[in-house]
């Protein structure tokens, strides 16, 4: 499976790593992803997404109600929910 967030959709970056020296190196800039169980009160199920820890931040500030609605609306989510 994809390294992306259910949510948003965001991925990995790329970039480069600097020494001391200034040298560079190709490095990928992985997201800090979670999977986490989310209860929909409004559908009275649980789902299981993967989220990054700034999406969980989100979700824990609007509700995973308003969150879900924001992405199906922007087409963002990449999981059916």
């Amino acid at each position: 499976m994809a390294r992306k967030d259910d949510i948003t959709g965001k991925s990995a970056l790329n970039g480069y790593r600097s020494s001391k020296s200034n040298n560079k190196t190709k490095h990928k800039f992985q997201l800090n992803l979670q999977k986490r169980r989310f209860y929909i009160p409004e559908e009275d199920r649980w789902v299981t997404l993967k989220v990054s820890a700034k999406t969980l931040r989100t979700i824990n500030k609007k509700g995973i109600s308003a969150v879900l609605d924001d992405a199906r609306k922007k087409g963002t989510l990449r999981k059916e929910v």
